[in-house]
């Protein structure tokens, strides 16, 4: 329990930390944010990882100059791009073998299973959308690694969903991380980026749960009839 507390007090308040690490450990903060980055994506047991308030807190730094915003976006794009790779291929060697498997330690097979669906539903523009959408991110490229998506189908999906989200959150916490609003309510403004991040999969849930319930009315009348 206090892991999980303090795991969630770093996150709320993850620009005080961040804006510690620079101030003891310099450039060695970029590798950080690479690590993160790199495993929340390359990753399937690490989907709980905060990718999205880390780049957005790191841009706000870049804002106020205590962080190079050229370097920021170089280095986070690169994880995120290899990240994913990592992610593919981990898929392609032993993704078959995990969903053949009733419980997987330190993988949550529910998990797994939506990703799956929200792939077979989306296609290959899951791997653009799904990098906007917590846990979703991490086993959407694991996914895409078990199907017959080829990799050289896979690349510029990457390239482009990589691009997209680190571009947007950087960017947004560049721009707008240090406006006086925002810096006096930062940690609401994460909750809020982790709200709206999860709205898309709490949308395609519920359509899903609507289709099956519909599906399962139909079911019920067609026996009547």
């Amino acid at each position: 329990m206090d892991i999980l507390i303090n795991f969630i007090n770093v996150i709320m308040h993850i620009d005080k930390y961040l804006t510690l690490m620079v101030q003891q450990y310099g450039m060695l903060t970029y590798g950080v944010l690479f690590l993160v980055i790199f495993i929340e994506t390359g990753l399937v047991i690490t989907p709980f990882l905060p990718g999205d308030s880390m780049l957005f807190a790191a841009g706000a730094l870049a804002g106020i100059g205590s962080m190079n915003i050229v370097t920021l976006l170089i280095i986070s794009y690169l994880a995120a791009i290899l990240g994913d790779t990592a992610n593919y291929f981990i898929g392609k060697k032993i993704g078959k073998k995990i969903l053949a498997k009733e419980k997987v330690r330190f993988i949550n097979k529910e998990y797994l299973v939506r990703a799956q669906e929200f792939y077979e539903k989306h296609g290959s523009m899951t791997i653009v959308i799904a990098r906007f959408i917590p846990i979703i991110r991490t086993f959407a490229p694991f996914v895409a690694g078990i199907g017959k998506m080829n990799y050289s189908k896979f690349v510029p999906y990457n390239i482009v969903g990589g691009g997209l989200w680190v571009s947007l959150f950087l960017g947004g916490g560049y721009f707008f991380g240090n406006l006086s609003f925002v810096k006096t309510h930062f940690s609401y403004m994460l909750v809020a980026i982790i709200i709206i991040s999860l709205l898309p999969g709490v949308i395609v849930f519920i359509k899903e749960k609507r289709k099956k319930n519909d599906d399962n009315e139909d079911e019920v009348q067609g026996t009547e009839i």
